[in-house]
């Protein structure tokens, strides 16, 4: 794994930063292709909307310059940054002025079965349930203890990912993705106003289905509504799309709509 701090190649920091003591910060993991990351616009999007949230100062033609130099010649990877508050004194009370950090990691491309695409994944039923906090929702701050014991209930490679609901047993997302669903014919994702993550892949999808024709819609989705969808996938911005078969007791069908989305994602990452 290389590692960038500040623009430098360096891959060490301070103990007393304030990302490492308190998860005061952000994160983006970012797929890139042929040097280039085709989520870029989504990723500082989010990033930018939650520095705002949280007061941590953002210059963005500097991350630009330092991201593009640093996956330059990339022709496939992930990339991740990890934007911190910086180092502060001991205690809660934020630094005034902040000097923000900035890491940049770069790993391969996971390779990640082909049946998870052609035939589906399977999620385990997490029992883990995520808090409401409207403060931090959507954002994809630095303090991920939820999605940690999430992913500590299941150890099977049967399973691909999680299905995690709140404590109004709602459904929300996976525990490194987000969630969509045919009901009634109608594509469908849950509402994030509370808890869970406003994935990139998320945003992309929603934007693209608009312009097909689709007419998506945002709102919350028991786990019984579940259920009853006609087709249920998975998405994230590494692998795009994963068909869900099977939950639980429920299995549903790979269907067009999800078919259809796969496409577009497959056309976004070779460029086309």
């Amino acid at each position: 794994m290389r590692t960038w701090i500040n623009g430098q190649p360096i891959a060490s920091v301070s103990v007393a930063d304030r990302g490492l003591a308190f998860g005061d910060g952000l994160f983006e993991t970012m797929r890139v292709v042929h040097g280039r990351i085709p989520l870029l616009e989504q990723h500082l999007a989010r990033l930018s909307q939650s520095c705002q949230r949280l007061s941590i100062p953002l210059d963005v033609p500097q991350l630009l310059s330092e991201l593009e130099a640093f996956i330059a010649e990339t022709p496939e990877g992930v990339c991740k940054l990890i934007y911190t508050r910086g180092v502060g004194q001991r205690g809660y009370a934020t630094p005034d002025p902040v000097a923000v950090q900035r890491i940049l990691q770069l790993s391969a491309l996971p390779n990640w079965p082909a049946t998870n695409f052609s035939e589906g994944v399977s999620l385990f039923p997490c029992q883990t349930r995520l808090a409401h906090q409207p403060l931090l929702a959507g954002m994809k701050h630095l303090n991920r203890l939820e999605q940690v014991l999430a992913r500590a209930e299941w150890s099977s490679a049967e399973f691909a990912e999680g299905l995690v609901l709140d404590q109004q047993q709602q459904v929300i997302e996976g525990v490194f993705s987000n969630l969509f669903c045919v009901l009634e014919g109608r594509l469908c994702t849950p509402d994030l106003s509370q808890a869970g993550v406003l994935g990139t892949m998320r945003a992309w999808l929603l934007a693209r289905a608009q312009q097909l024709g689709y007419a998506p819609v945002v709102r919350s989705i028991g786990r019984a509504q579940l259920s009853s969808a006609s087709e249920v996938f998975i998405c994230n911005s590494l692998y795009g799309v994963w068909p869900v078969r099977a939950c639980a007791n429920d299995r549903w069908p790979v269907g067009p709509i999800t078919q259809q989305l796969q496409q577009q994602v497959a056309e976004l990452y070779c460029g086309t």
